[in-house]
């Protein structure tokens, strides 16, 4: 099968579930190889199955020695991967000080630590040969405060301008880096960071598919898009967010919780 992507061989980290399992059904329907990384093992290898040339790797992205596991399966030249997509993280809701510190630790852990060590491993096979792609999945509940998301919505600033500024420096090797900036999207996610309340108060239109996300975040890193926001809606709100005073954001924000 040909494929419609330039990519080889593809490493996927969250694979098991949500946005990342989307990615993986896209790029097996191309014929792009595949490594698939997330700690529920059984549900990679039933994704395996289904696709070519697919490796699995069980792993639990919020412990070091997991973590220097893909990290060196990246950095494995005998089957080289030529896209890393760090799609795995996750969120908590609720009051910060009411939370469980130790999983916010965890949080900070997968959606930074993880996602900052596999993309220095990424470069660091990709600048030197001059080929290679680089996708962050980050959110648009980084380009403002959050309110019950408030360490979610700090790791994926951090995962947006980590990525903004590193793309800067890999352009001129011509390796592509991009950051995926989803909105509200039905997945997993609203149950692991027991936010269903919080998405309650959101309507139908304002939600997107993973499919979509996935299919917007392989294009965008494909053309070589820096931040690819997905959906209309969303393309809108970031852009309103340039335009519109931090303080009115943040009482805009504040408000919305307290609705």
């Amino acid at each position: 099968m040909s494929s419609s992507y330039p990519f080889q061989r593809a490493l996927v980290t969250g694979a098991s579930s949500g946005i990342g399992e989307e990615m993986v059904h896209l790029l097996g329907r191309a014929g792009v190889a595949q490594v698939l990384v997330a700690r529920r093992g059984d549900r990679l290898r039933e994704l395996a199955g289904r696709y070519p040339n697919v490796e699995v790797i069980e792993a639990d992205l919020t412990t070091a020695g997991d973590v220097a596991r893909v990290e060196q399966r990246i950095l494995d030249a005998t089957t080289p991967i030529d896209l890393v997509i760090n799609n795995a993280g996750f969120g908590t809701s609720g009051l910060f000080h009411e939370l469980d510190v130790d999983r916010l630790e965890r949080e900070v852990a997968l959606n930074v630590v993880a996602l900052t060590r596999l993309s220095h491993a990424a470069l660091r096979v990709m600048m030197p040969r001059g080929r290679g792609y680089l996708l962050n999945v980050s959110s648009v509940a980084g380009f403002q405060s959050a309110p019950k998301l408030a360490v979610y919505a700090a790791t994926k600033a951090f995962v947006t301008s980590f990525t903004e500024s590193i793309a800067a420096e890999a352009r001129p090797s011509g390796v592509k880096v991009s950051a995926l900036c989803p909105g509200l999207t039905r997945t997993e996610f609203q149950s692991v960071s027991n936010s269903e309340a919080y998405a309650a108060q959101y309507p139908g239109f304002a939600w997107t598919t993973a499919q979509n996300v996935a299919r917007d975040g392989l294009r965008g890193v494909a053309k070589g898009k820096t931040v690819v926001v997905s959906g209309l809606l969303y393309k809108g709100l970031v852009g309103a967010v340039g335009v519109t005073p931090h303080a009115v954001r943040r009482r805009l924000a504040a408000a919305i919780q307290r609705g």
